[in-house]
């Protein structure tokens, strides 16, 4: 069964100005417009993911996996478990211009996204020996989160490219005069953080379907009675 993953989200401020919400300040068509449109290349969103590698772990119990098992999994025993915490990091950074006058500035932001878990846990109790059949059904099974887990984060990848880009890519943001890094931090925080910890956070319902009733009932009777025979019949695994 795989573990919830912590979805911890932390942004890396840098030096220097990005992602700043359009205020509407900018006379169409002026000169000071027309160089921020010229320069609207400076303004870019790259999305990354970013891959941490996985291990697997024999030395924890079965007791202690059950403790450790996903939040609002009641009862049943744990035999394996996969766990992680995704991560996002966004660095931002960006060309300013300023008008004239000095009221406005113009924005190019350069945004980018990395998006990764940290290095995955593969663990299978260790009451089962690896060369047992037991092992390898468990193990398996974790597998299959374990795929789980690496094939989503492109996905993701897909959907925040087309969602921040869309946003911020080739256009010139304004905003007026000292502005900027409280726009920036507004935008990110009741925006693009959650958005993005949302999209994270989708793949823990592929990991319940994987976990399904009939998937606990197949493991329960697997290796002709390794599992009963080890914690006990009358309690149902779980991996």
């Amino acid at each position: 069964m795989s573990s919830a993953a912590r979805r911890v989200v932390r942004m890396r401020s840098l030096p220097g100005l990005a992602l700043l919400a359009a205020c509407g300040c900018a006379a169409a068509g002026t000169p000071f417009e027309g160089r921020c449109m010229d320069a609207a290349r400076d303004a870019t969103t790259v999305v990354t993911t970013r891959e941490s590698g996985w291990r697997i772990d024999n030395t924890v119990s079965y007791r202690q996996l059950t403790q450790m098992k996903r939040t609002g999994v009641a009862g049943g025993v744990v035999l394996g478990l996969t766990r992680t915490e995704s991560r996002v990091a966004i660095q931002v950074d960006g060309t300013l211009l300023a008008s004239p006058d000095g009221a406005v500035e113009c924005v190019l932001p350069r945004i980018a996204v990395t998006l990764y878990y940290l290095p995955i846990v593969v663990y299978v109790s260790r009451e089962f020996a690896p060369d047992s059949c037991a092992y390898r059904e468990i193990l398996a099974h974790e597998m299959r989160h374990l795929k789980s887990y690496l094939d989503y984060l492109p996905k993701v990848e897909e959907q925040v490219r087309a969602r921040v880009g869309g946003r911020f890519a080739g256009r010139p943001l304004y905003a007026r005069t000292g502005e900027t890094r409280t726009l920036l931090q507004r935008e990110i925080d009741a925006n693009w953080m959650p958005f993005i910890k949302g999209e994270m956070g989708r793949v823990e319902r592929l990991q319940a379907a994987i976990d399904s009733p009939q998937e606990y009932a197949r493991l329960s009777k697997v290796c002709q009675g390794e599992v009963q025979s080890l914690i006990g019949s009358t309690r149902r695994p779980r991996s």
